[in-house]
């Protein structure tokens, strides 16, 4: 006697309407992402391939490439250790004032990108409160590169304290506690145990901050000084080829700010999903 055993019947979908939201979606992200990009590369193309490569590889182009670039990879990359640290001490630690250091780690979201540039550089200026303690030093942060960094950390923080954060949270520590009564040294327990269990979040946090810092312009113009081939980013240039009616020029810039970015952002998720990869199969 041989039995038969029913299908089972699909599991009724939370949001019915497949198509219309998938197609809403793509309509969505085609008028917002698609149409701007396609417009940017159409009005590029106006150009001829001199003429695109001399826009776009110009000395002073050039240097706002290295100074915008630089300065949000090392940025990031400070943001990417000390984001990590802070996040450690919110989720691991209570101290006193806790709440209120949470809330102060959103405030770069919330505050007006060209309030924070003027703050920055009230207070970075060589007769600002820590200007006027780095001017003797030798060291002067505003009206320089290190000004454009120094932004840029600012803005990228939250990034990957927010990322990390949930990451610790969900680790148990019981994993830490394990690894010590095993002999584990507290350097051997953080590379072993805890770094890895962190590390695609603080490449995630890292990729979300350059992306945020490579195209940032309201809170780095006014600390940065806005000197060509020293202290002048590419988003700034790119405002003023636009007031001079050089829309093509500007478009070019954009264009090879828009490449640069995506390998970049590429290559850190290649990163990202290689360390995946690894932790999983080392699990």
């Amino acid at each position: 006697m041989s039995t038969t055993f029913a299908p089972h019947a699909p599991a009724p979908r939370v949001l019915p309407g497949r198509n219309l939201t998938l197609g809403l979606t793509l309509t969505y992200l085609s008028l917002v992402v698609l149409l701007p990009l396609s417009a940017a590369f159409l009005t590029a193309s106006a150009l001829s391939g001199e003429a695109f490569w001399a826009a776009a590889t110009a000395p002073r182009v050039l240097a706002s490439y290295r100074l915008s670039f630089g300065a949000a990879l090392l940025a990031a990359a400070v943001n990417a250790v000390f984001g990590g640290i802070v996040a450690w001490v919110l989720v691991r630690y209570d101290f006193p004032g806790k709440r209120l250091i949470d809330a102060l780690v959103d405030l770069p979201f919330a505050l007006p990108t060209a309030v924070a540039g003027i703050a920055l550089t009230a207070l970075y200026a060589p007769n600002g409160w820590l200007g006027g303690l780095l001017s003797p030093l030798g060291i002067q942060v505003a009206f320089k590169p290190l000004g454009v960094v120094v932004a840029l950390i600012f803005i990228g923080l939250p990034f990957v304290v927010r990322t990390v954060q949930p990451v610790l949270e969900d680790m148990a520590p019981e994993y830490e506690e394990a690894a010590s009564s095993l002999g584990a040294s507290r350097a051997q327990v953080f590379v072993r145990v805890v770094f890895p269990t962190i590390l695609p979040a603080l490449l995630t946090g890292f990729a979300l901050a350059f992306a945020r810092a490579a195209g940032e312009y309201g809170s780095v113009i006014f600390i940065a000084g806005n000197m060509p081939m020293v202290s002048e980013i590419a988003p700034l240039l790119i405002v003023t080829k636009l007031e001079q009616y050089d829309y093509a020029g500007a478009t070019a810039i954009a264009v090879v700010m828009l490449g640069i970015s995506f390998l970049l952002l590429l290559t850190i998720n290649l990163l990202q999903a290689w360390v995946r990869r690894r932790s999983t199969g080392q699990a």
